[in-house]
């Protein structure tokens, strides 16, 4: 006989089943069998295990097949969800999996499996190996990174039963990666749900806060939205146009970050109201656009036509804002009913489990995503550059500028002239002198702004030079500046996003060759462990075998402080400065040189060390108190002391370096900082 507690779990068990059998009764009746088949084969195989709340395990596959489901995604996607932990977690083989749900779920289960299982020696590495292995997965078959993210999703609704500093950091690689990433795909509600759990375990005050202002404010809100959507739908029948119209509650994390941006408190942003309207057709979207205007006066640069100019994510809608009665501010989206299943289920949309779909509605193949990550999937890099890549390039927001002639380029949002220049052609970028944004000459560092017309100037005399490294945000740009510099700059190396001096290895270099050479290698700290799987050979004179490894010891990241360590045959190992094992090494002072990071101005950055009392948005307030002086945050991340505090390293540019005791005073004025440390 079973104990109570066994009962207690089956019997919660059996309800969900019961209730998966209610929600694919759309699927037809041989795919609900299947679909039965697998969330029984899935109970059986996941027996006797439970996740950290204490429930049974069979529970966490369930609900990524529920959301899947009501995501309307195809039977097999569903059934790979139920079975998306049985190859690592269980004693069923891939045969076993293929025999009894077919070859398609099979390579599914197959897909999610190879994301899980990384080993590395550093979290670091493992994280970004993991993130660099699901978008790969994703470019074979996109369905593979809807169970992953179904699967993040189900891990973020159960966050508070994981304990300590990893619940911080699981919220954080989310806000990061996993809500960028829905975005990207088009899904916006799991983008939105997913930052508002970001939100709750990494600033839980502020969460509480907005979560009790939005329900106080509920019946008012709702009361005046009812008379704008009144309004609406009479103006609308007059037009003789047919509309449906949502009122839209804006999203936690959404109100989160307009308090940041525009500097306003809560009780501000919240008086921010939406609406969608959604019509038939392109014609009526401008139509119900004009009737809008004429109701209510429109905010001076608050339209955008996602219609004329889609996201990359292939969203469309017009956008505008209007100031509505008693003077406040309205947001609308306008849009038809396809570009609404577009913008609600993106990619997704593509396996929409309804008769009559249009299955080419959304291709993944089309999206700037796929083929931005099938681009880099041929490049030699690193998971860490990879993943730097991706969040520089492709999770950032996107603006649209304009050639001369007319011809609308999409770019990441922060891009250059200089991304401009090399997406135009190589040699357009390698001989720009100056370029002019709507007429008027802009520095080259100077990042676009959406709409813009670009004009390059060109010189035959001028050439990259290092600062465009610098400038640059896009991966096309960085490779061919940083191409031509290696192949024009005898003093440089550039490599890994390091820059060497030539001379100062090859001083290191011709010492070793006059060493006699150890009868039996030893293997030193610095190379004991490297995490680079590609090692890419640069040219140092006539030594082709110069190698630049980074060292597993200290892990170093952008931003670091780093000297490079020049070893015997194996090329240059890249440690921290403060490295103790480099420290160990008995020649350590003969065989170092300067290297640096070519992201990183050498001339005018500082890091500091802050140790303050716990906050919830300390960056942002150190942030704001270098911006007052001019300067500019590059990098930097906080860890929680035992005692409670909090300790902050980060890496700021100067514009003058006359500046640094301005902006030291200015940060030791933020309330929560209690000491602050140069690095530098």
């Amino acid at each position: 006989m079973w104990s109570t507690p066994g009962g207690v779990a089956i019997h919660s068990m059996v309800r969900e089943l019961e209730h998966l059998r209610k929600i694919i009764s759309s699927y037809r009746p041989p795919e609900q069998e299947r679909i039965i088949a697998a969330a029984e084969r899935s109970r059986e195989l996941h027996e006797g295990q439970l996740r950290e709340s204490g429930e049974p395990y069979f529970t966490h596959p369930l609900q990524v097949a529920e959301i899947l489901v009501e995501m309307r995604m195809d039977a097999a996607t569903v059934i790979a969800a139920l079975l998306h932990d049985v190859l690592e977690d269980t004693v069923i083989t891939k045969a076993e999996l293929r025999k009894h749900f077919g070859r398609e779920v099979e390579s599914l289960v197959q897909g999610v499996t190879k994301i899980s299982i990384v080993n590395a020696h550093n979290r670091n590495v493992q994280e970004s190996e993991t993130i660099r292995k699901m978008l790969l997965a994703m470019v074979k078959d996109v369905r593979v990174i809807l169970i992953k993210l179904a699967d993040k999703l189900h891990n973020m609704r159960t966050l508070e039963h994981k304990q300590g500093p990893r619940q911080r950091e699981i919220a954080q690689e989310t806000l990061d990666i996993y809500a960028p990433l829905s975005g990207r795909l088009g899904i916006s509600w799991m983008k939105d749900e997913l930052e508002d759990l970001s939100l709750k375990h990494l600033h839980p005050d502020v969460y509480r806060s907005i979560k009790e202002l939005v329900s106080e404010k509920r019946a008012q809100r709702a009361s005046y939205l009812e008379r704008v959507r009144g309004t609406i739908m009479r103006e609308a029948q007059k037009e003789r146009i047919p509309v449906l119209v949502e009122t839209r509650a804006k999203h936690f994390y959404s109100i989160y970050r307009k308090m940041k941006r525009f500097g306003k408190e809560l009780n501000e942003i919240y008086d921010l109201l939406g609406i969608r309207i959604l019509c038939d057709n392109n014609a009526q979207c401008y139509q119900l656009l004009g009737m809008i205007h004429r109701l209510w006066p429109p905010i001076e640069g608050r339209f955008k036509d996602y219609i004329a100019m889609p996201k990359s994510n292939q969203y469309q809608s017009l956008h505008t804002a209007v100031l509505g009665y008693h003077g406040r501010i309205i947001e609308f989206q306008i849009r038809t009913q396809q570009m609404h299943q577009t913008a609600e289920y993106g990619v997704a949309a593509h396996w929409l489990y309804k008769s009559g779909v249009n299955r080419e509605q959304v291709k993944p193949t089309d999206l700037a995503i796929m083929q931005r990550v099938r681009t880099l999937k041929d490049s030699r890099t690193t998971s860490n550059e990879f993943l730097e890549e991706i969040k520089r390039e492709i999770l950032r927001d996107s603006i649209y500028v304009f050639t001369p002639r007319g011809e609308a380029i999409q770019f990441p949002k922060g891009s250059t002239a200089i991304d401009f220049a090399y997406h135009i052609h190589t040699e357009v970028g390698h001989h720009t002198m100056g370029a002019k944004a709507d007429g008027s000459i802009i520095p080259l560092r100077e990042p676009l702004k959406n709409t813009q017309v670009i004009e390059i100037l060109t010189s035959p005399s001028a050439h990259p030079h290092m600062n465009w490294l610098r400038y640059a945000r896009t991966s096309r740009a960085r490779n061919k500046i940083r191409a031509w510099l290696n192949k024009n700059d005898e003093h440089l190396i550039i490599n890994q996003s390091i820059i060497a001096r030539k001379q100062a290895v090859e001083r290191v270099t011709r010492s070793n060759q006059s060493t006699p050479k150890p009868s039996a290698p030893t293997v030193s700290p610095e190379t004991s462990e490297i995490f680079d799987e590609h090692k890419v050979a640069v040219r140092v004179g006539d030594d082709t075998n110069l190698m630049v490894h980074f060292a597993q010891c200290c892990s170093p990241r952008t931003g670091d402080d780093i000297v490079g360590y020049v070893s015997r045959g194996r090329g240059i190992i890249v440690h921290k400065r403060s490295c103790r094992s480099l420290l160990s090494i008995p020649d350590v002072k003969e065989r170092t040189i300067d290297v640096e990071w070519e992201t990183v101005s050498p001339r005018a950055t500082h890091r500091f060390r802050v140790v303050a009392r716990s906050t919830s948005d300390l960056f942002s307030e150190i942030e704001g108190a270098v911006r007052k002086i001019h300067g500019h945050l590059i990098e930097g991340r906080i860890d929680e002391l035992p005692n409670g505090n909090m300790e902050a390293r980060f890496t700021l540019e100067l514009e003058r370096n006359q500046d640094l005791r301005k902006i030291a005073k200015s940060i030791r004025a933020v309330p929560a900082v209690m000491s602050l440390h140069d690095l530098s």
